[in-house]
């Protein structure tokens, strides 16, 4: 199925919408010393901002793994973002996992304030490229 221009440009803006209070939600979560549950929040905020690209890119996939992949084989690799921020996505990613799989995985403030700055970064990346095209 084909989505109309208006249909994907409200469903882009929902996922930029849902990036923010993603981020939001992680800034609360780090502030209270949830540190899983911000890093969970984190790796959602980018993976709605890179939904967002994917749609204005006309790429469909409900995979996770899917759409880093593609990602950085059309951004990335491409050279239209720095080399850092693919890893920074796949870092979120792993971070993502580990606090929801691993039962005794333990973050800290400063490794989740860290990650939480990174994908402020990823999101402004990929705002911008969503913002060019």
């Amino acid at each position: 199925m084909t989505l109309s221009k208006e249909n994907r440009i409200v469903i882009i803006d929902n996922n930029i919408q849902k990036s923010y209070q993603a981020i939001n939600d992680a800034e609360i979560l780090l502030n209270n010393e949830g540190f899983s549950g911000a890093l969970n929040r984190i790796y959602y905020s980018i993976f709605y901002i890179l939904s967002a690209l994917a749609i204005k890119s006309d790429y469909k996939t409900s995979k996770h793994t899917q759409l880093i992949g593609w990602f950085n084989k059309n951004f990335v690799k491409n050279h239209k973002v720095e080399r850092k921020i693919g890893k920074l996505v796949q870092k979120a990613f792993d971070q993502r996992m580990e606090g929801d799989y691993d039962v005794l995985s333990e973050f800290c403030f400063d490794e989740t304030k860290e990650a939480l700055a990174d994908a402020k970064e990823i999101i402004r990346v990929v705002r911008d490229i969503i913002n060019i095209h």
